[in-house]
């Protein structure tokens, strides 16, 4: 018995060799394909526009029928090197004139057949248990993705805004006024929990006209027929009642301790969307912002936010870290040109101070009207030097300085400039009116006047307006 050949390969199974009869030398037979020439299913595929392939849907990333990705080269697949960890190429064909050599036959022993049949076997469990189960029609009937593992909602931090959030919605709501010229829709917040709901005045404007209906939309999906408690144009304030109790108040936070910087979250429903959640900070504060009609014009002084505000936003909360409201919100800038009813959020957005806010609702609650502080001057919306002039003339029955009102009393006369309240610089009428009504009747100020070519400071105790 002759010994076994030791195979190159040494985790090869060994093999006898037989020896074989002599034959006589003959040629080579002409090399045909190699069976190791095929092309290599793990080869590149050539990219580019094949004939007869389906042209790519409407892409969210591009135009229908082009791909939204760039595709790699088109140039030809390349053999892989086997260096690299590719697949060998063709193998070299023996050369035509040398002779062939006579084949060995191998086999296995019974031990190497063994093995390898165990190893086929536990291979195709293997497969059994990675392997998707095929149906008939090619789809497996389990597609096995992987369980999601996040954090639920009731996880969030309190403070976070979706900890904010949760707590500030179910005390928001939406409103919608139908009457003769049409639906508009706003948003409001709970006051009280006895049906007080806080909004703006030209939210529910509409609905003060004969045949008009007010209802409220809460966040459960509940709505309510409302009527209107009182409204200021002035502040542009509303307060509505709902025959409802038991809701859940949002409080009005101190806005005097609001800076410049603090995050703020408006909720509201824009355009309708009820429950709709948007982040910013504190822009500006104390900017003087005029809306309304020539008839009804508020004037705010109001909490700049690049919070999105927009058509819909209107008597919505703004409320900070704590979810408390420091505003509400009210007006959008809009670019020169642009109209209001077609324009959106461009990141300046205003609203109405919570203190003033507070002051006016309850004003409203208790007596229906609400009042806003006055010195007793007109001032001369044509003048364009420097601070505001009262005016020179009569207006109607109006003269420049109310006879024995807070001005006369503080010795300011027709054609004085004011350049200046409490310290702080106005340009224009809109400034000095916004600085006023943010104040109380009975608060003392300070207005730098000048007379001529003088200036004095003068203490103004502030009067109030008749309520209406």
């Amino acid at each position: 018995m002759t010994s076994p050949e030791q195979p190159a390969n040494p985790f090869a199974p060994p093999s006898f060799a037989t020896p074989a009869p002599a034959q006589p030398a003959r040629p080579a037979a002409a090399p045909g394909p190699s069976p190791y020439a095929a092309p290599s299913p793990y080869a590149a595929p050539v990219y580019g526009t094949a004939t007869g392939t389906p042209a790519y849907g409407a892409s969210p990333y591009g135009a229908p029928g082009t791909a939204p990705f760039r595709a790699p080269s088109s140039r030809p697949p390349q053999q892989p090197d086997a260096w690299r960890g590719g697949f060998p190429g063709p193998l070299p064909e023996p050369h035509r004139d040398a002779p062939t050599r006579p084949e060995r036959r191998r086999g296995l022993s019974f031990g190497w057949a063994a093995g390898l049949a165990a190893l086929a076997l536990v291979a195709g469990a293997t497969g059994g248990i990675l392997a998707p189960r095929l149906l008939d029609d090619g789809q497996v009937a389990d597609a096995g993705l992987p369980a999601a593992v996040g954090t639920g909602a009731g996880d969030r931090a309190p403070e976070s805004v979706a900890g904010v959030a949760a707590t500030v919605l179910p005390s928001v709501v939406s409103i919608e006024v139908v009457g003769a010229e049409g639906t508009s829709t706003g948003s409001g917040l709970v006051l009280r929990q006895d049906g007080y709901i806080l909004t703006n005045n030209h939210v529910v404007e509409s609905g003060a006209t004969a045949g008009a209906t007010t209802s409220v939309l809460f966040s459960d999906g509940s709505e309510e027929p409302a009527s209107i408690v009182g409204r200021t144009p002035e502040y542009d304030i509303a307060v509505l009642k709902v025959e409802r109790s038991g809701l859940v108040p949002l409080v009005l936070g101190d806005s005097d301790e609001v800076v410049v910087g603090d995050p703020v979250i408006a909720i509201g429903a824009p355009l309708g969307l009820e429950g709709t959640v948007t982040t910013g900070i504190v822009s500006a504060l104390n900017r003087p912002v005029s809306a309304g009609s020539e008839q009804e014009t508020a004037f705010i002084n109001a909490i700049q936010t690049d919070a999105a505000i927009n058509p819909g936003n209107s008597g919505g909360p703004l409320v900070n870290a704590a979810g408390e409201v420091v505003g509400i919100n009210s007006a959008i800038a809009q670019p020169p040109g642009a109209l209001s009813s077609a324009g959106g959020s461009i990141g300046l957005g205003f609203a109405i101070t919570s203190n003033q806010a507070r002051r006016t609702a309850e004003q409203l609650i208790e007596t229906g009207a609400a009042t806003y502080p006055i010195i007793g001057v007109l001032l001369d919306q044509a003048y364009t030097g420097e601070g505001v002039q009262v005016a020179t003339e009569q207006r109607g029955d109006t003269p420049p300085v109310t006879p024995r009102g807070p001005a006369d009393r503080a010795g300011i006369r027709r054609g004085d400039v004011i350049v200046a309240i409490d310290g702080r610089p106005v340009t224009e009428p809109d400034e000095l009116i916004v600085a006023i009504r943010a104040k109380t009747p009975g608060d003392t100020i300070v207005l730098r006047v000048r007379t001529g070519s003088e200036e004095r400071d003068v203490r103004v105790v502030l009067d109030e307006s008749a309520p209406e």
